[in-house]
């Protein structure tokens, strides 16, 4: 097979699996390219009217070069004609989606009224036909086959492509066409330059100008096809997973110049947070598992806004228990103040919501919380399949504790004597007198703590 063969038919291999993994995408994604189509439709659209604005506004402007007595002067009637089909395709594509027929006549209709437009010239200007091969505005065959490219579809590149070479063509064939058109025909450069006579040779580097042009644009736009749906694959994917991660995790995933990869942290100063519900797993022994999930949504679409609203970051969710990091994922010097303005939010938030469970009758269900500040470690752990981003450190240790301590001191919130005294330092200014309980013996740490109790 001929090595030129080989490669168009590679490249049409190349074509045909791209339209195949196109069919297999899930219909949003698909969705999401119309709609970038559909957009790059009415750009088209734009650009087609101040194309024929700019010619209409050179024609008006520019001296006739021919004279009275030509038979009539096209230029008016293609130009009206082309102004009238392109306000129609705009309109068409501004209002609803542009349908497939639509596309592939308007690639035919620009070529047919432009090379129209060219063949007129010999009457225009009263000369044989082989007068309109030298015309410049051939050129213009570029600018509509380049403009099929904004679409991100070979296809249409291709039908321009072919349908302008076709045109050129039979535009070429007319002009050599019967015993006069036969007698222009030369061999002779500088006559062909300088008359009316007719180069075979330069009509045919002209089409397999066009041709080639538009085999290039045609790889290209496969090629970017490629990228534009993985492009919107990716956004898509990334649009769900950022339910799954916090922001400003994703936002250190995006941002970060090399692959993450297990085993790298950053040492830190950070404030922990815990909360979960009092007596969970009674409740869920106890409710049919509908109604255990509802309450679970209610309680992390009230928590998680009230963190993200102070700066915090969900770590992530443990059944019924929220780990939340302030400082971690995004450094900040008021890490222990914007968590103690949430948990106090949380308590008064989760008192609320008791208030109306109460009221409607369900069980009440109780939160606790607490918080530790200090150095951590923030990175990522796991393997190459699987990676997390987490905390490392004494304050996860102290605030796990603390959270739990909460049940033996019988309140809802707590925190240290220390991570409390860093908050006001860092502008902290609580509504009212928090309780101080000093030396308290909290299970799982070597001494006696002094303890500050955010809320009874």
């Amino acid at each position: 097979m001929p090595p030129a063969l080989a490669e168009n038919r590679g490249w049409l291999r190349g074509f045909g699996r791209a339209r195949a993994v196109d069919s297999q995408l899930p219909e949003r994604v698909r969705n999401t390219i119309r709609d970038q189509q559909d957009a790059s439709e009415i750009l088209i659209g734009w650009v087609q009217l101040g194309v024929v604005s700019l010619f209409g506004a050179l024609y008006l402007l520019a001296p006739k070069t021919f004279t009275q007595e030509a038979e009539f002067a096209p230029v008016p009637w293609v130009l009206g004609g082309y102004l009238a089909f392109t306000l129609i395709r705009l309109a068409v594509s501004l209002r609803r989606r542009t349908p497939q027929w639509l596309l592939y006549v308007s690639v035919v209709v620009d070529m047919a009224l432009l090379f129209i437009l060219i063949w007129s010239f010999h009457h225009q200007y009263m000369q044989p036909p082989a007068f309109y091969l030298k015309a410049p505005t051939l050129l213009y065959v570029f600018i509509f086959i380049a403009l099929r490219a904004l679409r991100f579809e070979a296809r249409f590149v291709v039908l321009a492509g072919i349908v302008a070479a076709l045109g050129w063509t039979l535009l070429a064939l007319y002009a050599v066409s019967g015993p006069e058109g036969m007698k222009m025909i030369t061999r002779n450069y500088v006559l062909y330059m300088t008359s009316n006579s007719v180069l075979i040779g330069a009509e045919i580097d002209k089409v397999v100008s066009i041709l080639t042009v538009t085999a290039i644009l045609a790889v290209a736009i496969n090629r970017a096809r490629r990228l534009l749906v993985r492009a919107v694959v990716d956004g898509a994917a990334a649009h769900d997973l950022a339910r799954f991660f916090a922001p400003e995790i994703a936002q250190q995933i995006t941002a970060s110049e090399q692959e993450v990869s297990a085993g790298e942290g950053q040492a830190r100063e950070a404030a922990i947070l815990f909360s979960d519900i009092r007596g969970f797993t009674v409740f869920a022994n106890s409710v049919k598992p509908p109604v255990l999930m509802r309450a679970l949504a209610e309680y992390q679409s009230l928590m998680v806004p009230i963190i993200q609203q102070h700066g915090g970051s969900i770590d992530k969710f443990m059944g019924d228990g929220i780990m939340a990091t302030f400082g971690a994922a995004v450094t900040t010097s008021t890490y222990a103040a914007d968590a103690m303005k949430a948990i106090s939010e949380i308590m008064r938030a989760a008192e609320d919501w008791n208030i109306a469970r109460i009221a409607a009758g369900e069980p009440e269900l109780r939160v606790g919380a607490a918080c530790a500040a200090g150095p951590i470690i923030f990175g990522a752990v796991g393997d190459a399949t699987r990676l997390e981003y987490t905390v490392i450190g004494d304050a996860v240790n102290l605030a796990a504790k603390l959270e739990k301590h909460t049940k033996a001191e019988k309140v809802r919130a707590l925190t240290d004597a220390a991570t409390y005294a860093t908050a006001l330092a860092q502008g902290y200014q609580p509504a009212e007198e928090h309780e101080h309980r000093p030396a308290c013996r909290v299970e799982g740490t070597e001494s006696p703590m002094d303890l500050v109790v955010m809320a009874a």
